[in-house]
């Protein structure tokens, strides 16, 4: 569904390319035995560019409970870190405490592009391409998989990124020139790009599945059943569907609005798209196991 905002700022559509991970295992050994916090930030600023930044106590917390493989943790405060994990996260509370490094306030301020209220922050290896692309193109399918059809605004990107976590849809994947991962839609994703396939493809890479692209026009979605394996596309803020979506759409769907009312935002279009499959029987439970363990080392694999 339309939505006019576009708050994307020039040239924030790519994000960093992955790290390598056989370059911070070989990063970890040769600072072995140094002070713990002076390498730990060794290794953040000599991969910052290539890690997912892990913005704010509550990403860090997602991440680790979806077993992303953690870079570096740092904080200004680590007590204060802990006792947020005690209330909040008492799952991940160990795991937090083997990772987080506390550095000088200073030292934090210089790592992050601007500082979290929970004076926390951590690199992770971004999923490997195959992985998500494995999870996506999997027989039998048992949640769907969202599309976003070129999207502009950052922001609601992570949104839906985050909807999915909750609603454990198998992925989420968009199409056009903006990266799923920038560091702005991870951090309004909080950290749940690790508890969902998150991928950019083309129409013609589309996972198989029936496609319900969402649209004006479409047939009112409350008498329509959504199967498990559906591909539900949403067209962008600005434009709706391309053309080369509406192409590949199996059917047309719309969202109940009064006449009045011009548009959705494209997060809220996601969220009652995602309501009335599951109302159905759809997911959670456990759609995407959940670990409070982190990936082995080397594995590829906001304030909530």
């Amino acid at each position: 569904m339309k939505d006019p905002a576009d708050h994307r700022d020039p040239g924030e559509d790519l994000a960093p390319a992955p790290a390598d991970v056989g370059a911070v295992a070989d990063a970890r050994a040769a600072a072995d035995g140094r002070d713990g916090a002076w390498d730990t930030v060794d290794i953040w600023r000599r991969f910052a560019g290539a890690g997912v930044l892990l913005d704010g106590f509550h990403a860090l917390k997602h991440a680790v409970r979806f077993r992303a493989e953690i870079l570096a943790a740092v904080t200004a405060d680590r007590r204060a870190a802990l006792a947020l994990a005690d209330e909040l996260a008492p799952d991940v509370r160990d795991t937090l405490d083997g990772l987080l490094v506390e550095v000088p306030e200073a030292v934090y301020r210089s790592l992050v592009p601007r500082p979290h209220p929970t004076a926390v922050a951590a690199l992770a290896v971004r999923p490997s391409r195959e992985d998500g692309l494995r999870a996506l193109t999997a027989a039998a399918r048992t949640a769907p998989v969202v599309v976003l059809d070129q999207p502009r605004n950052l922001g609601n990107v992570g949104a839906v990124i985050r909807l999915a976590a909750g609603f454990g849809v198998t992925g989420v994947v968009t199409t056009g020139t903006l990266d799923p991962w920038h560091p702005t839609v991870v951090r309004g994703g909080a950290g749940l790009h690790f508890a969902t396939a998150v991928e950019r493809l083309t129409v013609a890479e589309l996972p198989p599945g029936p496609v319900f692209a969402l649209d004006p026009e479409g047939e009112d979605i409350r008498g329509t059943k959504l199967p498990d394996d559906a591909v539900l596309a949403f067209g962008s803020e600005r434009s709706g569907l391309s053309p080369e979506l509406r192409a590949r759409a199996d059917h047309l769907v719309s969202l109940p609005m009064r006449p009045q009312v011009s548009s959705y935002n494209l997060a809220t279009s996601v969220a009652m798209t995602l309501f009335h499959w599951s109302a159905a029987g759809g997911a959670p439970a456990g759609s995407r196991a959940a670990s409070a363990e982190p990936r082995p080392r080397g594995s590829a694999d906001t304030t909530a």
